[in-house]
Formats: structure tokens, C-alpha cells, sequence
């Protein structure tokens, strides 16, 4: 008589990660501080897709720093390949946020995901895979599965949405939120009434969001 045997496989695998990205350290950041440094990691929309980091300058965090001299955080920004999306370089990103905080003087405890349409999907999604990375997130104009939502029960979360966006619809963020909300988590949800797609733009303008940040620490 035929049986089924039980068996197990393992074999080691060597895989290469890599991404461009920007990095921003603020006016006064020193290796030999006592305390580190707060870090806000940026993932930025479709648009801004390919091997040029000139591109990710238009919107977001990486034009913040390039207007203004005191941003109080490190800034990490990096580019998805034109032929991928964040939602495909997860791994990346934490491999990504793992090699800088190795190398520069960061508070772990406070480091900060934010991102913007498919920036926003991959706020979303990046941090229901690693909830215990980020101290809070603020996804733009993004989506993600609800049925996931209770990984963030523990993780504070600011989203943005314009009521007028024909791109992603306003109805992507809400089923985030509401899942959230029901599973008892700390969320905060901004709808612009009069906005489109461009949900980020005020919301990156508003220092508001950056104080909110940094009253956030990870447990």
C-alpha cells in the first residue's frame, strides 16, 4: 500500500537587495551625539519611478528638506526601478532601513514611515508586514487590506485623503481607517473637502504632522 512520507527541505538562498535612494541629515546631526536621531523613511508615487533621484525632489519629503534648513529628522528617500512598485520591494525597504541605521546615528525607537498614492499603498502595506519598525505612519492618498488592519492596532496613524481624488479613491483610505477603529487602534484620519489626488502637498506643508511625529516613540 502507497504512503505518504513526511519530509522537510531547506536550502539557503544568497539574495541581492538594492535600491537608490536620497538621504537628508539635518543641520546639526554629529555621530557622537548622545541620542539619536529621529528618521522619517519616504516612499514616493508612481510618477516619481526610475533611475533619476532628481525626480523624487517634486513632491513630499524630499522637497521639504530642499526648501528649509532645519527639518529636525533624518531623511531617507528611496527611488522604485520603473519597472516595479513598492507593494514588490518590501524586503528592500527594510534591508534598505536596516543598512542606515547601522551606519548613522538613528533612534530606533523613532523612525517614522510616510508615502504618497503608490508611496501610499506601500505605507500601508510595508508597515502591517514590519508593525514593530515604525513608531507611527502617515499614509497620503493610499490603500491597503483591512483584513490586515489589525497588525497596526499598536502603531499610530495619521492618514490623508482629498475628497475629490479620481485617482485613488477616497474610499481606499476609509477602509483602512474604519478596520482600524474597529480593532481599537490609534488613528486619526484628515479628508480635504475641496482636494484631489493631491492630498500631500498640504499635508507635507503642515508642521502639525512633524510635531505629531515626534511625540510618537515605538514601545
Amino acid at each position: 500500500m502507497a504512503r505518504q512520507l513526511a519530509r522537510s527541505f531547506e536550502r539557503p538562498i544568497t539574495k541581492q537587495l538594492e535600491l537608490d535612494y536620497l538621504l537628508y541629515l539635518p543641520d546639526g546631526y554629529r555621530e557622537d551625539a548622545s541620542q539619536g536621531w529621529p528618521l522619517i523613511l519616504f516612499l514616493h508615487g508612481m510618477g516619481q519611478r526610475g533611475d533619476d533621484l532628481e525626480l523624487i525632489k517634486k513632491h513630499g519629503i524630499p522637497k521639504i528638506v530642499e526648501e528649509r534648513n532645519d527639518f529636525p529628522f533624518v531623511a531617507v528617500s528611496p527611488q522604485c526601478k520603473e519597472s516595479t512598485y513598492w507593494p514588490m520591494e518590501l524586503e528592500s525597504l527594510i534591508a534598505l532601513l536596516d543598512d542606515v541605521v547601522a551606519r548613522y546615528n538613528v533612534d530606533a525607537g523613532r523612525i517614522y514611515l510616510t508615502g504618497l498614492s503608490m508611496g501610499g499603498y506601500g505605507t500601508w502595506l510595508l508597515a502591517t508586514a514590519y508593525p514593530e519598525r515604525f513608531a507611527a505612519i502617515a499614509p497620503i492618498c493610499g490603500g491597503g487590506f483591512p483584513v490586515m488592519a489589525s497588525r497596526l492596532k499598536d502603531v499610530p496613524v495619521w492618514a490623508f485623503h482629498g475628497a475629490k481624488d479620481e485617482t485613488v479613491p477616497l474610499s481606499e483610505s476609509e477602509r483602512m481607517v474604519h478596520a482600524l477603529k474597529a480593532c481599537g487602534g490609534e488613528v486619526r484620519f484628515t479628508v480635504y473637502p475641496q482636494a484631489g489626488h493631491d492630498a500631500w502637498t498640504e499635508t507635507y506643508d503642515n508642521p502639525e504632522l512633524y510635531e505629531w511625529f515626534l511625540r510618537h516613540r515605538r514601545k
